[in-house]
């Protein structure tokens, strides 16, 4: 039976172009200081090989290559590649001794530039040895269009365990299976098309998807695909992170304590996730004014983050503990990055997004492909292209937030004391963010593009200044400066 990839994911694949690679992926830094005294454990390149090896059962889809239809008459499908190759996957780096924060933050930014192979299976893994005090980092970077679900899990994860001395899986021995012909690809399409073709008549020319609402915006009609789309579209205020991308990023991070927070919601009867938000928002700020003269009292920047991260009890079943945040409901919320005192902008931050969590026309599905179910590749192209435009101004920045606490990880026996998450940075986004709460830390990660925002590594300092300022019971940042 022939694999296709769903809508979403066909959409994501799609995704790569000029300025947008659509991959995301995870810093995991591994620290032998925490290992019990006399503990020998190491995590070398030939022992990661080895795990990810053992652990690729749980996610076959690493073992996969996307195989297009011929003359896009159906989506791409998923195919053993027969040549698959693990050590091309997994690469060994190295920084100068001893290796600085900046200096990982330099490599990884450099990294993350680089597309993906998309005749090999779409991720690659970096063990990153030479950071100061003996540590290592592992840097996962996985095509978007191979996660959704549990079933498809991020590689991090995959390889993470809860425990210390975690059994090895038991041997796996995998045979790739016999690809599909391309003319086998074509005939399947076509008959699946002509199974349907009221179907597909209806999907593209009076569906209730949004390439049907793209048909009534041609007639000047003003239905969109959602009241959220209708909120949103051309709404959000002028930006720079709204400038065309470029291939080339940035990668900064942060880290601080979760108890530091923990007391400034106390201190302000608020959430532990406004306190966030209002750091995130002290963050724009100063980069705000970092990139021009000054910033009106009211200005703000129009964010988008998922719902569950505001209300954890939207998210169905148990908690997972995972830190790969992808698809689910999201909701967009206003950053006041025009008030200049920090106990204000923390109430404000907390009110706009109380309000705008709660209310329908602020929700959306969040990047929903604007693709039929018949999935044609023309469509699909057509879509993708469609959605980076029609939704251009219809936010500045996401922000990815992990609903709950990541609990304590191991890779191979060795402790993770770190784990940034690496955002997919979209098009016509010039910024993404993404938050995670582990080991007493609360981890603030930032992709940018290199030439929109040139001094991204100032924001880990600026987050630790939004912070303090937060702590010394707000002090206006605006009249210091």
């Amino acid at each position: 039976m022939v694999n296709r990839l769903s809508p979403d994911e066909a959409m994501f694949y799609f995704l790569d172009g000029s300025g947008t690679t659509a991959h995301l992926g995870a810093v995991l830094i591994l620290d032998p200081s925490k290992l019990p005294k006399g503990d020998a454990t190491t995590v070398d390149y030939h022992s990661l090989v080895s795990l990810v090896e053992n652990r690729l059962q749980l996610a076959p889809r690493y073992r996969q290559v996307v195989t297009e239809v011929t003359l896009g008459l159906g989506r791409p499908v998923w195919v053993d590649d027969r040549e698959f190759d693990i050590n091309y996957h997994i690469r060994l780096s190295a920084l100068p001794q001893p290796g600085s924060a900046d200096q990982l933050q330099e490599l990884v930014s450099r990294l993350m530039s680089r597309p993906l192979d998309r005749t090999r299976p779409l991720w690659e893994m970096y063990l990153i040895e030479g950071l100061s005090r003996g540590r290592a980092v592992i840097l996962t970077k996985t095509h978007r269009c191979l996660l959704g679900g549990a079933d498809n899990p991020e590689l991090s994860e995959v390889i993470c365990d809860d425990v210390a001395d975690a059994e090895p899986m038991a041997e796996d021995l995998w045979m790739p299976g016999h690809p599909p012909g391309a003319a086998s690809l074509t005939v399947g399409a076509l008959a699946e098309a002509m199974a349907r073709p009221g179907e597909v008549v209806d999907s593209v020319l009076r569906g209730n998807g949004p390439v049907a609402d793209l048909w009534s915006v041609a007639d000047k009609s003003v239905r969109f695909v959602s009241d959220a789309v209708s909120q949103m579209v051309n709404s959000a205020p002028d930006s720079p992170l709204n400038t065309v991308t470029t291939s080339s990023r940035l990668f900064a991070f942060s880290s601080v304590s979760r108890r530091d927070l923990e007391a400034v919601a106390r201190r302000f009867e608020c959430s532990f996730n406004d306190v966030v938000l209002a750091i995130l928002t002290g963050v724009l700020r100063r980069w705000s004014l970092s990139v021009k003269d000054s910033v009106g009292h009211g200005e703000t920047m129009r964010a988008t983050m998922p719902l569950a991260a505001r209300d954890p009890e939207t998210v169905e079943g148990e908690p997972t503990g995972t830190w790969i945040v992808v698809g689910g409901t999201e909701f967009v919320t206003d950053l006041p990055v025009g008030e200049d005192a920090p106990a204000v902008r923390l109430m404000q931050v907390a009110g706009l997004a109380d309000r705008y969590s709660q209310s329908t026309r602020r929700m959306t599905r969040g990047l929903r492909p604007l693709l039929p179910e018949i999935g044609l590749v023309p469509f699909a192209d057509f879509s993708t292209r469609a959605f980076a435009g029609l939704f251009q101004r219809s936010y500045n920045v996401p922000i990815s937030m992990s609903a709950r606490r990541i609990g304590r990880k191991f890779v191979g026996g060795m402790p993770i004391t770190g784990i940034f998450t690496i955002p997919t940075l979209a098009a016509q986004r010039a910024l993404g963010i993404s938050v995670n709460e582990y080991a007493n830390q609360v981890q603030f990660s930032f992709i940018a593009d290199r030439a929109v925002v040139v001094d991204l590594p100032a924001m880990s300092q600026y987050v630790t200044e939004s912070l303090d300022e937060l702590l010394a019971g707000g002090q206006s940042f605006g009249r210091d400066h």
